[in-house]
């Protein structure tokens, strides 16, 4: 009995192991442009996974039938949306491309764009209206679009038949 019970821990601990290796790249730069970071300097995106991967582990036997990406990818928002306020950047570490927008931003900028995460599912996930979440994306997005503060668009050049 005590050897079945140790096999199929192994075999759950390589089924685990093999949806991180298969998965865990994609969720890394989900937490990666969540947490602002640059992929080479990204630490605290590194904490914030291996916590929603930890807690995936731990209800890994319970997720028969569960997709684990999704429910990790939800453990992951959900680490986010409750510790979003320590993720505000340090003007002392580099930022990564999302680093103009606010962690509530981000959280749905990712989830909608890169995660292709469903309005209803993303307001559901967050606890806010539907409504609230497509204004806070196109706003996020509107945001992206735009040069940054501080920077200038180039100007077109004048040319010798345009002076005439």
């Amino acid at each position: 009995m005590r050897a079945r019970q140790a096999e199929l821990r192994r075999r759950s601990a390589r089924e685990f192991e093999a949806f991180v290796a298969g998965a865990g790249g994609r969720l890394l730069h989900a937490a990666t442009l969540l947490t602002a970071e640059p992929p080479e300097h990204n630490e605290r995106a590194r904490r914030l996974l291996t916590a929603a991967l930890a807690r995936t582990y731990a209800r890994w036997d319970p997720l028969r039938g569960d997709d684990p990406y999704v429910r990790t990818r939800q453990e992951l928002a959900a680490r986010f949306a409750a510790t979003g306020w320590r993720h505000h950047l340090h003007r002392d570490r580099p930022a990564g491309v999302l680093a103009r927008l606010t962690p509530q931003e981000r959280l749905i900028l990712v989830l909608r764009l890169y995660e292709g995460v469903a309005e209803e599912q993303v307001a559901a996930l967050i606890g806010l209206p539907v409504d609230r979440v497509r204004v806070i994306c196109t706003r996020a997005i509107a945001t992206m679009r735009s040069a940054p503060a501080g920077t200038r668009r180039p100007r077109p050049q004048a040319t010798a038949e345009g002076a005439r």
